[in-house]
C-alpha cells in the first residue's frame, strides 16, 4: 500500500506558496526598521531613557525657597495687638533660601546625567536584543523553504524509485519488503514536512509579535541567499566590541558615575547653608528687618567616614562588573566567530563536495537498480545519504547565519550572511 502526500494538505500549500511567490520577498532590513518603530519593548526602553533625560536638571537646582509669615503682638494674641505702641509687636514675613556646599549641585546633576548617559546605553542594549531576536527568527523562518524543498525533491525521488520498485516486484525480480522500506520513508518525509510546517508557522508569529502585529499575519518567502565567509578578523570584532557594545559602555558610565557619586561623598563632608531675609512692619515705630545665616554642621563623622567607604566600595563593584562583562563580551564573540567558521566551511564541504557527488552515486546506482546490477539496499542507502546531506547542508547555513546575527548584535558590526 503507497502513502501518498494528503491531497487536501498539498493542495492548500500549493495555494499557500503561488501565494507567497506573488507577494514581495521578505527582507531582513524592511523588518529591522518595522521593529525599531513599532516594538513595545524598543519604546518602552526609549521613554525610559527619555524620562532619565529630565532628571539632571532637577538634581543640579537649587531647592525650593520657604516663605515665612509671622506675627509679635503684645497685650493679647490678636494679630496687631501692640503694633506701633510696643517695639516688640510687628507683622512680617521672610524669605529663606537652602544653599547646598558649593559644588555639590553640580555633582548630583553630573550624577544624574551618568545615569541617563548609562540608561542611553540600556536603549541601545534593548533595540540589539530585539533586532537579534528578529534575525534569528527570520533565519529560522528562511530556513523552513530551502528545507521543504529537499523534502519535495527527495519525495519525487522516492516516488521514482518506488515505481521501479513496484515494476520490478510485478515480473519477479523484487520483494515486497522492498516497496514497504520506501513507503515508510515517504511517511517519514512526511512527517518532517509537517514539523517544518508547524516550525514555520511558529517563527511566523514570533517575528509577527516582535513587529507588534496580529500573530496570524501571513508572510512572504524570503530571498536566497549563499553563504560567506567572515572578512573580519576575531580581533577586530573585539576591539569593535569593546568601543560599541551598549553593555560595556553602560558598565563604563556606571563606574564614572561610581566616581562621581564619591567625590560627593566627601563634599557632604562640607556643611551647607541657609539664608533668610525678612521685614516686619512695627506700626507707627520704624520698621524692622533681619537677615539671618543657618549653617548646619556635619559632626557626625563616623557616618560620614562610612559614606564614602560605601561609594569606594562601589567604585571598585562597578570596575569588576566592567571587567566581566568585557570578559564575557569577548568570549561569546569567540564562540560565534568560531561557530559561524565551522558552519561555513561544513556548508561549502556539502555544497561542493559531498552534495554532487552524494547525487551522481544516486543517479548512477538507482539506473543500475533498474537494470538489475546492484541490489535495493545500495540504491535506498544512497538516497538517505542525498537527504542528509542537503537538509545537513541547510543547517549549516541556519547555523552560519546566527552566529553572524550574534556576532553584529555583539560587535555592531553589519557583516555578510
Amino acid at each position: 500500500m503507497r502513502f501518498p502526500w494528503r491531497r487536501g494538505a498539498l493542495a492548500a500549500l500549493v495555494l499557500v506558496t503561488s501565494a507567497r511567490a506573488q507577494q514581495k520577498p521578505l527582507e531582513l532590513p524592511d523588518l529591522i526598521a518595522e521593529a525599531l518603530r513599532d516594538n513595545p519593548d524598543i519604546l518602552a526602553a526609549q521613554k525610559r531613557y527619555e524620562a532619565a533625560r529630565q532628571r539632571p536638571r532637577q538634581q543640579s537646582s537649587l531647592p525650593d525657597p520657604t516663605l515665612s509669615m509671622s506675627y509679635f503682638s503684645n497685650g493679647n494674641p490678636l494679630p496687631g495687638a501692640g503694633l506701633g505702641a510696643q517695639p516688640t509687636s510687628n507683622i512680617g514675613f521672610s524669605f529663606t533660601q537652602d544653599f547646598p556646599y558649593p559644588g555639590k549641585l553640580r555633582l548630583r546633576g553630573d550624577i544624574s546625567a551618568k545615569d541617563a548617559d548609562a540608561e542611553l546605553e540600556q536603549y541601545r542594549a534593548v533595540e540589539r536584543s530585539v533586532v537579534l531576536r528578529l534575525t534569528e527568527a527570520y533565519y529560522r523562518f528562511h530556513h523552513t523553504f530551502p528545507a521543504m524543498e529537499v523534502l519535495d525533491r527527495n519525495h519525487a525521488l522516492l516516488e521514482t524509485l518506488l515505481r521501479t520498485v513496484e515494476a520490478r516486484y510485478g515480473v519477479g525480480k523484487a520483494n515486497q519488503q522492498e516497496a514497504f522500506r520506501t513507503q515508510t520513508q515517504l511517511t517519514i518525509l512526511e512527517t518532517q514536512r509537517v514539523q517544518l510546517e508547524n516550525d514555520r508557522r511558529t517563527r511566523q508569529a514570533e517575528i509577527n509579535s516582535i513587529l507588534n502585529r496580529p500573530l496570524d499575519t501571513e508572510l512572504p518567502a524570503p530571498p536566497d541567499h549563499e553563504p560567506h565567509d567572515m572578512v573580519h578578523s576575531l580581533e577586530d570584532l573585539q576591539t569593535s566590541a569593546r568601543y560599541t557594545a551598549p553593555e560595556l559602555r553602560r558598565d563604563q558610565k556606571l563606574v564614572e558615575r561610581s566616581q562621581l557619586a564619591l567625590n560627593l561623598a566627601h563634599k557632604d563632608s562640607y556643611p551647607d547653608y541657609a539664608l533668610t531675609g525678612g521685614y516686619y512692619y512695627m506700626g507707627g515705630l520704624p520698621a524692622g528687618y533681619e537677615f539671618r545665616a543657618d549653617v548646619k554642621l556635619p559632626l557626625e563623622f563616623s557616618r560620614r567616614r562610612a559614606e564614602v567607604s560605601e561609594q569606594a566600595q562601589k567604585i571598585a563593584e562597578a570596575r569588576h562588573e566592567y571587567t566581566a562583562a568585557t570578559t564575557s563580551i569577548n568570549y561569546r564573540i569567540e564562540e560565534a566567530y568560531l561557530a559561524a567558521q565551522t558552519a561555513y566551511k561544513l556548508a561549502v564541504l556539502y555544497r561542493e563536495t559531498a552534495i554532487p557527488q552524494a547525487r551522481l552515486t544516486l543517479q548512477s546506482s538507482l539506473t543500475a537498480y533498474q537494470n538489475g546490477a546492484i541490489d535495493f539496499t545500495s540504491v535506498f542507502m544512497n538516497q538517505i545519504a542525498v537527504l542528509e546531506y542537503e537538509m545537513g547542508y541547510h543547517e549549516q547555513m541556519l547555523n552560519h547565519d546566527l552566529a553572524v546575527s550574534q556576532l553584529e548584535a555583539l560587535t555592531g558590526l553589519t557583516l555578510e550572511h
